[in-house]
Protein backbone atom coordinates (compact mmCIF):
# COMPACT_ATOMS: atom_id res chain seq x y z
CA UNK A 1 0.00 0.00 0.00
CA UNK A 2 2.25 2.68 -1.51
CA UNK A 3 1.25 5.33 -3.46
CA UNK A 4 4.14 8.04 -5.36
CA UNK A 5 3.88 10.47 -2.13
CA UNK A 6 2.41 7.83 1.08
CA UNK A 7 5.75 7.30 2.05
CA UNK A 8 5.89 7.66 5.90
CA UNK A 9 7.38 5.31 8.19
CA UNK A 10 4.32 3.78 9.72
CA UNK A 11 1.08 1.76 7.17
CA UNK A 12 -2.31 3.82 6.96
CA UNK A 13 -4.40 3.29 9.77
CA UNK A 14 -7.65 1.17 9.34
CA UNK A 15 -9.70 2.52 12.23
CA UNK A 16 -10.81 -1.36 12.85
CA UNK A 17 -11.75 -2.69 16.28
CA UNK A 18 -10.06 -6.03 16.30
CA UNK A 19 -10.81 -8.42 19.37
CA UNK A 20 -8.74 -9.22 22.64
CA UNK A 21 -7.05 -12.20 21.19
CA UNK A 22 -6.49 -9.81 17.76
CA UNK A 23 -4.76 -7.43 19.86
CA UNK A 24 -2.57 -9.89 22.16
CA UNK A 25 -1.45 -11.30 19.20
CA UNK A 26 0.04 -7.80 17.80
CA UNK A 27 1.47 -6.76 20.85
CA UNK A 28 3.14 -10.54 21.04
CA UNK A 29 4.67 -10.57 17.97
CA UNK A 30 5.67 -6.82 18.09
CA UNK A 31 7.70 -7.00 20.77
CA UNK A 32 9.50 -10.19 19.15
CA UNK A 33 9.91 -8.74 15.70
CA UNK A 34 11.20 -5.66 16.53
CA UNK A 35 15.00 -6.85 15.71
CA UNK A 36 12.98 -7.29 11.62
CA UNK A 37 11.80 -3.78 12.07
CA UNK A 38 14.26 -2.15 12.94
CA UNK A 39 16.78 -3.82 9.85
CA UNK A 40 13.47 -3.09 7.51
CA UNK A 41 13.88 0.50 7.78
CA UNK A 42 16.47 1.35 4.99
CA UNK A 43 14.17 -0.47 2.20
CA UNK A 44 17.51 -1.29 0.66
CA UNK A 45 20.59 0.37 -0.78
CA UNK A 46 20.05 3.38 -3.18
CA UNK A 47 21.96 1.83 -5.65
CA UNK A 48 20.10 -1.43 -5.62
CA UNK A 49 17.51 0.97 -6.56
CA UNK A 50 18.71 2.79 -9.10
CA UNK A 51 19.75 -0.20 -11.06
CA UNK A 52 16.64 -1.76 -10.65
CA UNK A 53 14.58 1.85 -11.91
CA UNK A 54 17.50 1.37 -14.66
CA UNK A 55 16.81 -2.22 -15.70
CA UNK A 56 13.27 -1.06 -15.53
CA UNK A 57 13.98 2.08 -18.12
CA UNK A 58 12.36 3.72 -15.48
CA UNK A 59 13.72 7.59 -14.29
CA UNK A 60 15.89 7.62 -10.69
CA UNK A 61 12.52 9.22 -9.48
CA UNK A 62 10.08 6.95 -10.41
CA UNK A 63 9.86 5.26 -6.83
CA UNK A 64 9.23 6.91 -3.31
CA UNK A 65 10.95 6.12 -0.64
CA UNK A 66 11.35 2.81 0.63
CA UNK A 67 11.59 0.70 3.39
CA UNK A 68 9.45 0.08 7.17
CA UNK A 69 5.85 -1.26 5.24
CA UNK A 70 7.12 -0.83 1.79
CA UNK A 71 8.02 -3.13 -0.42
CA UNK A 72 11.58 -3.28 -0.75
CA UNK A 73 14.47 -3.40 -3.11
CA UNK A 74 14.92 -6.66 -3.05
CA UNK A 75 11.25 -7.95 -3.12
CA UNK A 76 11.12 -5.66 -6.67
CA UNK A 77 13.86 -7.02 -8.12
CA UNK A 78 12.24 -10.43 -7.11
CA UNK A 79 9.55 -10.04 -8.88
CA UNK A 80 11.14 -8.58 -12.39
CA UNK A 81 13.04 -11.76 -11.92
CA UNK A 82 10.18 -14.23 -12.04
CA UNK A 83 8.50 -12.02 -14.81
CA UNK A 84 11.14 -12.10 -17.23
CA UNK A 85 12.00 -16.03 -16.08
CA UNK A 86 8.42 -17.00 -16.21
CA UNK A 87 6.59 -14.53 -18.38
CA UNK A 88 3.35 -14.83 -16.72
CA UNK A 89 0.20 -14.30 -18.51
CA UNK A 90 -1.53 -13.13 -15.35
CA UNK A 91 -0.23 -11.80 -12.43
CA UNK A 92 -2.27 -11.15 -9.00
CA UNK A 93 -1.31 -8.93 -6.63
CA UNK A 94 -2.44 -8.16 -3.05
CA UNK A 95 -1.36 -4.44 -2.13
CA UNK A 96 -0.97 -1.68 -4.36
CA UNK A 97 1.76 0.21 -4.76
CA UNK A 98 5.49 0.17 -5.78
CA UNK A 99 5.16 -3.32 -7.04
CA UNK A 100 2.06 -2.06 -8.92
CA UNK A 101 4.20 -0.08 -10.81
CA UNK A 102 6.93 -2.53 -11.06
CA UNK A 103 5.20 -5.42 -12.55
CA UNK A 104 3.19 -3.51 -14.63
CA UNK A 105 6.49 -2.28 -16.33
CA UNK A 106 8.18 -5.68 -16.27
CA UNK A 107 4.90 -6.76 -17.86
CA UNK A 108 5.03 -4.71 -20.19
CA UNK A 109 9.18 -5.34 -21.35
CA UNK A 110 8.68 -9.13 -21.63
CA UNK A 111 5.83 -10.11 -23.44
CA UNK A 112 2.65 -8.27 -21.70
CA UNK A 113 0.50 -9.94 -19.23
CA UNK A 114 -2.37 -8.93 -17.16
CA UNK A 115 -1.82 -7.31 -13.62
CA UNK A 116 -4.74 -7.59 -11.18
CA UNK A 117 -4.03 -5.67 -8.18
CA UNK A 118 -6.30 -5.22 -4.99
CA UNK A 119 -5.89 -3.09 -2.01
CA UNK A 120 -8.11 -2.07 -0.06
CA UNK A 121 -8.23 1.43 0.23
CA UNK A 122 -10.17 3.15 -2.50
CA UNK A 123 -8.15 5.96 -2.66
CA UNK A 124 -4.59 4.22 -3.49
CA UNK A 125 -6.02 2.33 -5.88
CA UNK A 126 -6.99 5.88 -8.06
CA UNK A 127 -3.39 7.04 -7.32
CA UNK A 128 -1.87 3.78 -8.20
CA UNK A 129 -3.86 4.26 -11.13
CA UNK A 130 -2.60 7.63 -12.21
CA UNK A 131 0.62 6.87 -10.62
CA UNK A 132 0.99 4.24 -13.14
CA UNK A 133 -0.57 6.38 -16.55
CA UNK A 134 2.29 9.09 -15.99
CA UNK A 135 4.13 6.13 -17.06
CA UNK A 136 2.21 4.87 -20.04
CA UNK A 137 1.14 1.65 -17.61
CA UNK A 138 -1.84 0.20 -16.65
CA UNK A 139 -3.18 -2.30 -14.27
CA UNK A 140 -6.55 -4.16 -13.85
CA UNK A 141 -7.41 -2.55 -10.17
CA UNK A 142 -10.06 -3.11 -7.59
CA UNK A 143 -10.41 -1.50 -3.99
CA UNK A 144 -11.50 -4.73 -1.53
CA UNK A 145 -12.94 -4.52 1.46
CA UNK A 146 -11.57 -6.25 4.55
CA UNK A 147 -13.75 -8.50 5.88
CA UNK A 148 -13.83 -11.61 8.21
CA UNK A 149 -11.15 -14.20 7.37
CA UNK A 150 -11.86 -17.38 5.67
CA UNK A 151 -11.25 -20.94 7.29
CA UNK A 152 -9.24 -20.77 10.42
CA UNK A 153 -7.24 -17.47 9.97
CA UNK A 154 -7.49 -14.91 12.47
CA UNK A 155 -8.30 -11.22 11.40
CA UNK A 156 -9.43 -10.15 8.22
CA UNK A 157 -9.26 -10.97 4.34
CA UNK A 158 -9.66 -9.07 1.15
CA UNK A 159 -13.23 -9.23 -0.38
CA UNK A 160 -11.46 -9.76 -3.86
CA UNK A 161 -13.92 -10.19 -7.08
CA UNK A 162 -12.78 -10.58 -10.43
CA UNK A 163 -10.25 -12.99 -9.77
CA UNK A 164 -8.71 -14.96 -12.97
CA UNK A 165 -9.34 -18.52 -12.83
CA UNK A 166 -5.53 -19.19 -13.39
CA UNK A 167 -2.77 -17.10 -11.47
CA UNK A 168 0.78 -17.62 -12.65
CA UNK A 169 2.11 -15.56 -10.11
CA UNK A 170 0.74 -13.96 -6.64
CA UNK A 171 2.23 -11.29 -5.15
CA UNK A 172 1.58 -10.93 -1.21
CA UNK A 173 2.01 -7.25 -0.29
CA UNK A 174 -0.89 -7.24 2.24
CA UNK A 175 -3.23 -6.76 4.21
CA UNK A 176 -1.02 -4.69 7.21
CA UNK A 177 0.29 -6.87 9.99
CA UNK A 178 -1.47 -4.75 12.41
CA UNK A 179 -4.56 -6.74 11.94
CA UNK A 180 -2.79 -10.21 13.06
CA UNK A 181 0.47 -11.02 12.77
CA UNK A 182 -1.44 -14.14 10.45
CA UNK A 183 -3.24 -12.07 8.51
CA UNK A 184 -1.48 -12.68 5.14
CA UNK A 185 -2.42 -16.43 5.84
CA UNK A 186 -5.39 -16.28 4.13
CA UNK A 187 -3.86 -15.81 0.71
CA UNK A 188 -3.72 -19.66 0.37
CA UNK A 189 -7.34 -19.30 -0.44
CA UNK A 190 -6.16 -18.62 -3.92
CA UNK A 191 -3.57 -20.97 -4.29
CA UNK A 192 -5.81 -23.51 -6.18
CA UNK A 193 -5.80 -20.75 -8.90
CA UNK A 194 -2.01 -21.09 -9.35
CA UNK A 195 -0.96 -23.92 -11.85
CA UNK A 196 2.08 -26.11 -12.16
CA UNK A 197 5.15 -23.93 -12.73
CA UNK A 198 3.64 -20.94 -10.86
CA UNK A 199 4.87 -18.98 -8.37
CA UNK A 200 3.55 -17.27 -5.32
CA UNK A 201 5.63 -14.74 -3.53
CA UNK A 202 5.10 -13.42 -0.18
CA UNK A 203 6.60 -10.40 1.71
CA UNK A 204 7.95 -9.39 4.90
CA UNK A 205 8.55 -12.94 5.10
CA UNK A 206 10.98 -13.17 8.20
CA UNK A 207 9.00 -11.39 10.48
CA UNK A 208 7.68 -14.31 13.13
CA UNK A 209 4.14 -13.81 12.10
CA UNK A 210 5.03 -14.67 8.69
CA UNK A 211 7.39 -17.34 9.37
CA UNK A 212 4.18 -19.07 11.14
CA UNK A 213 2.27 -19.01 8.27
CA UNK A 214 5.09 -20.04 6.15
CA UNK A 215 5.14 -22.99 8.38
CA UNK A 216 1.38 -23.86 8.26
CA UNK A 217 1.31 -23.54 4.13
CA UNK A 218 3.76 -26.04 3.82
CA UNK A 219 2.06 -28.72 5.72
CA UNK A 220 -1.29 -27.81 3.97
CA UNK A 221 -0.01 -27.48 0.28
CA UNK A 222 2.62 -30.43 -0.16
CA UNK A 223 2.30 -29.68 -4.04
CA UNK A 224 4.14 -26.41 -3.19
CA UNK A 225 8.16 -25.91 -2.94
CA UNK A 226 8.43 -23.06 -0.12
CA UNK A 227 11.70 -21.41 0.12
CA UNK A 228 12.99 -18.45 2.46
CA UNK A 229 14.78 -15.86 0.33
CA UNK A 230 16.65 -13.82 3.12
CA UNK A 231 18.36 -11.49 0.53
CA UNK A 232 16.48 -7.47 1.56
CA UNK A 233 15.42 -6.54 4.22
CA UNK A 234 12.89 -8.14 5.32
CA UNK A 235 12.86 -11.36 3.52
CA UNK A 236 11.00 -13.15 0.73
CA UNK A 237 9.42 -16.26 0.88
CA UNK A 238 9.41 -17.87 -2.87
CA UNK A 239 6.62 -20.94 -3.52
CA UNK A 240 7.17 -22.71 -6.66
CA UNK A 241 3.75 -24.99 -7.22
CA UNK A 242 6.00 -28.23 -8.51
CA UNK A 243 2.49 -30.55 -9.03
Amino acid sequence: MTTKYATGLLPRSLGLDKSLSDRLHVMTFGAIGWPWLVRSLSGGRRCDKRALLDRLGLPHDALPNLGSWKADTALLARIVDTVERQRPATVVELGAGASTLVTAKALALNGGGRLVSFDQHGDFVEATRDWLAEHGLTADMHQAPLIGAPGDWPGLWYDVHHLPERIDLLVIDGPPWAIHPFVRGAAETLFDRVPVGGTVLLDDAARPGERVVAKRWRKRWPGFRFRLDTRGTKGTLVGERVA
